[in-house]
């Protein structure tokens, strides 16, 4: 077995890896989606290694590099291990590989998310290092279930398709910051496949979403403090549920201490359907 980097493999083989060890999931993508992904998250095959049999992969660690909350960061973007290769501690191997290369590029810590119900993987993790910073929340539901009813106003509300660049407040709305597939850097990497809704009041932004069609995820959603339970968000829900071109909405990673978020998406009938651990290694 051989740990190397996979700057030199070519995306094909790592596609079909990634769908052997993901095979179990509910949620499948193809060779397009894992791109589309990838590039999202700042994968970097430089900076992501895989353990060889022959000419095989047996377990991968796909990382992406960028900054989060001011500092230089690893990403991982996804770890796996195919069938026959789990309970020899590839992804531990594998892990301990690249922390030398990692540091040599200046990164000073490595950040990942996991499902809370993925012990396993939890326990490796917390075994290397990594300690819990968040918990998340993630959402989903078909859009003929979502309630889209919204509360009618004689306020001269307007809605229209901005670019998020324009408008410096946006994050004075937040209760707390996107996680790091829903921050402003990864949705400026895949920006042409987002749309941006904002709602306007006497020209003054009040309210805004961020969400990529074809996937039905909506990466960021948030209203301004003072104009919050007057319809804003439900408007904006509305018209991402016109536009969306999947059957499914998503809304991932909202903190488990922003009950407003959890409220509002119960309101419209989108449950709860897993939660996540942020976790960092300082590196």
């Amino acid at each position: 077995m051989e740990i190397k980097s996979l700057s030199k493999i070519n995306f094909d083989t790592i596609f079909q890896a990634f769908s052997q060890a993901f095979a179990d999931y509910e949620i499948q993508l193809d060779k397009e989606q894992l791109q589309i992904m990838l590039e999202r998250r700042g994968f970097d095959p430089d900076i992501s290694f895989a353990a060889f049999d022959g000419n095989e992969i047996a377990a991968f660690t796909l990382n992406g590099t960028g900054y989060f909350n001011g500092i230089l960061t690893a990403y991982d973007t996804g770890t796996g291990t195919l069938k026959n290769y789990r309970g020899k501690g590839l992804a531990t191997k594998i892990f301990e590989y690249s922390i030398p290369y990692l540091r040599e590029r200046n990164i000073e810590q490595y950040l990942l998310e996991v499902l809370q119900h993925n012990t396993k993987a939890i326990s490796v993790y917390k075994n290397i290092g990594f300690e819990v910073t968040r918990e998340f929340n993630y959402f989903t539901q078909k859009n003929q279930l979502i309630d889209k009813k919204f509360k009618t106003s004689d306020i001269p509300y307007s809605i229209q398709q901005i670019n998020i660049e324009n408008f410096n407040s946006i994050s004075t709305f937040w209760d707390f910051c996107p996680s790091w597939q829903n921050s402003f850097e990864s949705i400026k990497r895949t920006a042409k496949g987002f749309v941006s809704i904002g709602v306007f009041l006497e020209n003054s932004l009040i309210g805004y979403c961020v969400f990529e069609p074809t996937s039905g995820d909506i990466t960021q959603i948030a209203v301004d403090k003072q104009n919050r339970r007057k319809g804003v968000a439900s408007l904006l829900l509305k018209e991402i549920v016109r536009l969306n071109e999947n059957n499914v909405v998503k809304i991932i990673n909202t903190d488990i201490s922003c009950s407003s978020i959890t409220k509002f998406l119960k309101s419209k009938n989108i449950e709860i359907t897993g939660m996540q651990f942020e976790m960092i290694k300082e590196i």
